[in-house]
């Protein structure tokens, strides 16, 4: 996606970024970029200014950076997992916070990043934060996050489906999801017919 000239260079920092986690990770940056074609699609629908889109997507394009961390047999490994490996798993949102606080991008990409997992009532995580403190790129990013993992085929398990995706999405809305971004995300669905790529 062209991104406006004074973002140019930050976007390199996130291609880069992406291309040495592509290294070790097949699956991961595939996702997250999939999940920032629809969260763009989602922002534009809610009219978020082009600076803030650019924001919007190079944070979709690493919101998952920290499971670089994360030991790849438990990222791929299929059925279920432990209280334990869940645990490790919810890691991932700080060590990517931490990996892109150290550059110094004047918007707040990592804030978003830090902020994938949160909802609006308070019982996401790490934090356990909601409501105004979520920036609104955050909860674009969240539902898009989830439209996306469950309708897709994951390493671990086949695609749910889209109906599914959209179901859970409704389900949560208006407790941990916010209702404005879940009913932009079911317009632009529809009215595009989006569909996660199947590699």
């Amino acid at each position: 996606m062209p991104v406006s000239e004074p973002n140019k260079i930050y976007q390199e920092v996130i291609d880069a970024l992406i291309a040495l986690h592509r290294l070790t990770d097949g699956y991961t940056p595939n996702h997250e970029d999939q999940t920032a074609e629809l969260a763009v699609m989602i922002g534009r629908h809610l009219g978020l200014p082009a600076e803030r889109i650019d924001v919007l997507h190079m944070a979709a394009q690493v919101h998952d950076i920290g499971k670089a961390r994360i030991p790849l047999e438990l990222l791929t490994k299929p059925g279920r997992i432990t209280s334990d490996e869940y645990g490790v798993l919810k890691t991932h949102v700080q060590f990517g916070y931490e990996i892109l606080n150290k550059i110094s991008f004047p918007f707040n990409l990592a804030e978003i990043v830090w902020c994938h997992h949160e909802y609006l009532d308070g019982s996401g995580y790490p934090r356990g934060i909601g409501g105004d403190a979520l920036p609104l790129e955050a909860r674009i990013l969240t539902v898009a996050d989830i439209v996306e993992s469950m309708s897709a085929d994951r390493p671990y398990r086949k695609s749910l489906g889209m109906a599914v995706a959209l179901e859970e999405i409704q389900r949560q809305s208006g407790s941990r999801l916010d209702p404005v971004v879940v009913d932009a995300c079911l317009h632009v669905v529809q009215q595009h017919n989006w569909r996660p790529v199947t590699n």
